[in-house]
């Protein structure tokens, strides 16, 4: 398989080369931190070298959401416009909010009828956007999901999820998507975490102090055979991340 670069050297070094297509990378924080912005900063790269972004939104709305990225400069709708990212709402999707743009996909749905409808608006967009370039898709956030659908619930449908990757790495020919997952610690129990870890090839940490500007960033696991578990420091300024 191939291993994509996150063009963050110190990153990609600290991963053990980069990610590898068709993985999963679990990145946990607290509370007060602002290591989710990591994956935004990922994808941005990835986009930069012709990717595509999916964002699988279950938290807040849109306009929410765009507004916590202005810290890294990150514009949803500048790039759903540009053609290179679209959303699956599914926030919009469970309160029944009605998006004009054309990149935001949602669908009434419930609890029950979660996982048809999403597989559904995946598809679509699969046709519509995404074509022949590799999807990079970012779940905003895990702990969202469990809380609509229920951990229990959440779990049997990222097995479903996993199969229907199986399936499609074997029958589809495209180049294989990238997965990042964002959890909030403190949102999630324990149990929650470990099956997302286990599913997850990679795992960064995050450990905020509210007396510091710098966080501690734990690489925990990657696949890949120059990987050792290494920590970094990562803080947000002026608009950007900043790994060291």
């Amino acid at each position: 398989m191939e291993i994509i670069k996150t063009k963050i050297p110190s990153l990609d070094k600290a991963l053990g080369g980069g990610i590898l297509e068709d993985s999963i990378v679990l990145i946990t924080y607290d509370t007060y931190s602002q290591g989710w912005t990591l994956a935004f900063e990922i994808l941005r790269n990835r986009i930069e070298d012709g990717d595509f972004g999916v964002i699988i939104n279950s938290v807040v709305p849109m306009s929410m959401l765009n507004l916590e990225l202005k810290r890294i400069n990150f514009d949803l709708n500048e790039k759903g416009e540009n053609g290179n990212l679209g959303i699956i709402d599914i926030f919009a999707s469970f309160y029944g909010i009605e998006y004009q743009q054309p990149y935001i996909y949602y669908e009434n749905m419930d609890q029950e009828t979660y996982f048809p409808k999403f597989m559904s608006l995946y598809r679509r967009m699969l046709k519509e956007k995404i074509g022949d370039r590799r999807p990079v898709g970012i779940q905003v956030t895990a702990d969202g999901f469990a809380f609509l659908l229920g951990e229990e619930r959440d779990l049997r449908i990222l097995q479903k999820n996993l199969a229907e990757k199986e399936n499609a790495l074997i029958r589809e020919k495209r180049k294989r998507p990238i997965n990042i997952t964002l959890l909030n610690r403190d949102r999630a129990s324990r149990r929650y975490l470990s099956w997302l870890s286990l599913y997850s090839q990679y795992q960064i940490d995050f450990n905020s102090q509210e007396s510091q500007m710098e966080e501690k960033m734990l690489i925990r696991k990657s696949p890949l055979p120059n990987f050792k578990p290494t920590t970094l420091n990562f803080k947000i300024e002026n608009g950007k991340v900043h790994i060291t």
